[in-house]
């Protein structure tokens, strides 16, 4: 998962990964098939199941508060002192040629199910009364992963922890707050 982020999914070959892995080609190639369904379990294993993302969508008392949680997480894992910088699910693909538009289109789903997840629980807030019903679900989730996949590019051009905290200060800062208009 490493090499693929450090090094994206098309630059990385497989004498990268069985260098990384310690394991021979023939190995990869029994245990995954090729390099795409490798890179795909990668990737899942970074994003993690969908379900724990949910629970933690759940978990919170408000959707601003989710959507806090998720922009914290995102400063955390995009400046870690052991992993590369920025997000695996957008710069592994970022310079893909149409050769990798399949896993383009993976990772697309993943970004999207999140997405949608997070429209999902803002809709339950407006339901209830708690957030305003404009801008709609769909665009605050939205503004929400498109700040996230900026920040991973930010700190991978080397923006700190502390000026991306700052961002994601400033975009909850314009999070509509207050009753739903009656």
């Amino acid at each position: 998962m490493l090499v693929f982020w450090q090094h994206g999914y098309e630059t990385t070959s497989i004498t990268d990964l069985t260098a990384a892995m310690g394991v021979t080609a023939p190995s990869i190639y029994t245990a995954f098939g090729d390099k795409k369904r490798l890179f795909l379990e990668a990737a899942r294993l970074y994003a993690g199941p969908i379900e724990d993302v949910q629970a933690r969508l759940d978990a919170a008392p408000t959707a601003r508060d989710a959507a806090w949680a998720m922009l914290q997480a995102a400063v955390v894992a995009f400046t870690g002192e052991t992993t590369p910088k920025g997000c695996l699910l957008a710069s592994a693909t970022a310079t893909g040629s149409t050769g990798s538009a399949d896993v383009q289109r993976a990772l697309a789903e993943i970004r999207l199910e999140i997405t949608q997840r997070l429209a999902a629980r803002i809709s339950q807030d407006v339901d209830a009364g708690r957030q305003p019903e404009t801008p709609s679900a769909a665009s605050l989730a939205a503004m929400v992963m498109a700040l996230i996949q900026g920040m991973s590019v930010l700190a991978r051009d080397g923006l700190d922890r502390i000026d991306l905290a700052r961002m994601a200060d400033v975009a909850m800062a314009a999070w509509p707050i207050g009753p739903a208009r009656v």
